[in-house]
């Protein structure tokens, strides 16, 4: 269970996209796994957790990752690598989440009947499949990176990768796809500070005002 008495602003404020790790920092697999734990606690579509996680911390595969990454040394240096995968075929999920919600009252039979219905029709469009397996995965990967920060460790959200590359060698089936990586360490050297608009440039309320 995560333990940590920091106020989430915070945890949003002090979180920043590290680029430089401390190769000597290590992560205990049972803390990476508290970490997944709570980053699996976000939001999802239909409640069908559209997210698979590849942590890559094996040294000798750091390095196969590094060229399928632009050789971006942060893939090399920080503790773990995390590919953050979409499930094109998150519908598949349904009986497992809903026949749950069957067995301990949650909804009746035929709710869960419907409902599904509603969702495998939802995925006969490849399209609305795709976005959802980017969607919500996105924000998994938003809850991990704060989630790690909670816990003392530095991130870095990536996109600059072979997806292609990445999928044939790490053996990640057709039905997922690479969304981002995520380096998950401790910082060598601090990130630079980014300038970010101010809410009356990105936000308007009722009517929308470019």
């Amino acid at each position: 269970m995560l333990s940590t008495k920091q106020d989430i602003y915070e945890i949003i404020n002090d979180r920043k996209s590290v680029r430089v790790y401390d190769s000597s920092v290590k992560i205990d697999r049972s803390e990476m796994n508290e970490i997944l734990e709570e980053t699996a606690k976000a939001p999802s579509s239909w409640n069908l957790q559209h997210w698979k996680f590849l942590v890559i911390d094996d040294e000798q595969l750091k390095q196969t990752l590094l060229p399928i990454a632009f050789n971006q040394q942060q893939v090399v240096d920080a503790a773990a690598t995390i590919v953050v995968l979409g499930d094109l075929e998150a519908n598949k999920n349904g009986e497992a989440v809903y026949g749950e919600a069957v067995k301990h009252g949650f909804m009746t039979q035929e709710a869960k009947d419907t409902l599904m219905g509603q969702i495998n029709g939802a995925y006969q469009n490849q399209q609305a499949a795709f976005s959802e397996a980017v969607l919500n995965p996105s924000l998994a990967a938003m809850q991990l990176m704060l989630v790690a920060k909670a816990k003392g460790y530095d991130t870095c959200p990536m996109g600059g990768f072979d997806r292609e590359k990445i999928s044939e060698t790490f053996n990640i089936p057709a039905r997922y796809i690479p969304v981002m990586l995520i380096t998950v360490g401790k910082q060598a050297k601090p990130a630079h500070e980014t300038p970010r608009f101010p809410v009356s440039q990105i936000a308007s309320y009722n009517t929308f005002e470019g």
